[in-house]
């Protein structure tokens, strides 16, 4: 027997109130989805059966807390109650009137059917109501059985088509959920996106399912490869498509292709980071930019990668040459260009750690590495580089280059940031000099030997100067 859901008492409250206006109250979508998967559940949406106005409905609620008409239009009010917020919807139906997600025409019905109702909503496992009252599930399209078998079904080819946004959620739910699409559903997916249909679709919103896809699957790899099978990436993301069957050196990467271990590597990433939750929360803006590096990290391989004569398979360049298709491919997907450039350095330097380790790179170099990119961040991303592969030092699970120059860079104070110049302008204007452009070059020489490690303090630096530009203090 399914056990009920767990709900919190106030929802059972407002059920029992609405019982006695002839009215019930259904949780509906994902909270029911993950009541079945035994995923935390965040957000509970209700939807209202039996009342004629919306404006009923709001006068209920507001009987027990706070209520936002901000939805009125769509038929949905945001409910608050103490400090917890709930979307209270009518129950009603969509029909697409011009292209854009915002192209439907709505209409709300609180004497329409559950079934009905829920025809509208994309896969037969978001389509399950938990009826409260009456302490039931309500499962007309067959999501339980579905959510048993791992299979991911939408319900309606008509209804599935009209927001072309549905194929992303195919892709983020098989991944997060660990489900297979339909034979129907994957060949439906299939002509969406032979169709062109993804095309109306806006950078936001598809921005919206690749955060979900790699912030909240176990392994984003199973959303990237069902893109490519499903036609997403040949014809949406040329930079990840021309990856594929990239050949790489077997001794470095006996696991295949770049396209392979790029989705390794990411795959390697999203353990890191939520092993991370454990110990330091990190803001997920923070999480996608490491996911992003680590996947873009090998695109130069495209444009660098030789094979010589005897065999040897080389992409000499290929974290500069890397720069630009990262840049183009995250415009796909945002225009916050700031956060894409904090990005680029991660790509730019990601074989830094492993070719310092290797070469015993000595401290003025990681003092200069430090002052180009946040060496910590650098070494978290060359650490999923070197884990995703198939070699038995990756398997091995320890990547010594980076707990190396991890040390190094503790020792010398510059693991999270440069160092501090000794010396500013205000120190100069102090000692009686009068701003001028020599300032910058002044400055730019005491920092240069701070970094080789040759002037060390405040008194050190203040010699040099005097020294090497025959300053006279006034």
């Amino acid at each position: 027997m399914t056990p009920a859901m767990r709900l919190p008492p106030i929802l059972h409250t407002l059920s029992e109130h609405l019982a006695r206006h002839g009215a019930g109250a259904v949780v509906v979508g994902g909270s029911v989805r993950d009541h079945f998967l035994g995923v935390a559940i965040k957000d509970y949406d209700v939807e209202v059966y039996g009342l004629e106005q919306l404006e009923q409905l709001s006068t209920i609620l507001q009987a027990y807390g706070s209520v936002n008409l901000v939805g009125k239009s769509f038929g949905v009010l945001k409910f608050t109650y103490d400090g917890e917020e709930y979307d209270f919807s009518f129950p009603r139906t969509e029909s697409k009137v011009s292209r854009g997600h915002r192209g439907f025409d709505v209409a709300m019905d609180g004497g329409m059917d559950f079934a009905e109702a829920a025809r509208r909503r994309d896969f037969t496992i978001n389509a399950i109501g938990y009826d409260i009252q009456a302490d039931r599930f309500v499962d007309p399209f067959g999501g339980r059985q579905d959510l048993r078998q791992k299979r991911l079904r939408h319900i309606d080819d008509v209804t599935f088509v009209e927001d072309p946004l549905r194929v992303y959620r195919a892709v983020q739910f098989a991944a997060r959920f660990g489900l297979s699409l339909s034979a129907e559903t994957l060949r439906l997916c299939k002509r969406m996106v032979s169709d062109g249909l993804l095309k109306e679709l806006p950078k936001e919103r598809i921005d919206t399912e690749w955060q979900k896809l790699l912030l909240k699957s176990p392994a984003p790899s199973v959303g990237f490869t069902l893109m490519r099978q499903l036609g997403i990436i040949a014809r949406h993301f040329p930079e990840l498509h021309a990856i594929i069957d990239v050949p790489q050196s077997p001794k470095w990467h006996p696991e295949g292709d770049v396209w392979t271990h790029t989705l390794m590597a990411v795959d390697a990433m999203a353990r890191e980071l939520e092993g991370r939750n454990e110990k330091l929360e990190m803001k997920e803006k923070e999480k996608l930019r490491f996911l992003y590096a680590i996947l873009c990290h090998d695109l130069g391989k495209t444009t660098t990668t030789t094979i010589e004569a005897d065999g040897t398979i080389r992409a000499i360049g290929h974290e500069h040459a890397g720069i630009e298709p990262t840049r183009t491919l995250l415009h796909r997907l945002t225009d916050a260009h700031d956060w894409i450039e904090s990005i680029l350095p991660l790509v730019e330097h990601h074989l830094k750690p492993s070719h310092f380790y290797t070469h015993g790179a000595k401290a003025p170099a990681i003092r200069r590495l430090s002052t180009k990119i946040n060496i910590e961040d650098l070494v978290r991303v060359a650490r999923a580089d070197f884990l995703g592969r198939d070699t038995p030092e990756a398997r091995s699970g320890i990547y010594l280059a980076g707990d190396w120059l991890l040390e190094q860079s503790r020792q010398l104070q510059v693991a999270d940031a440069p160092l501090k110049p000794l010396l500013k302008g205000r120190d100069l204007i102090a000692l009686g000099l009068t701003p001028s452009p020599r300032f910058g070059e002044m400055l730019d020489a005491v920092y240069q030997e701070q970094i080789e490690g040759r002037i060390t303090d405040k008194d050190e630096a203040i010699i040099y100067v005097e020294t090497k530009f025959m300053v006279k203090y006034s």
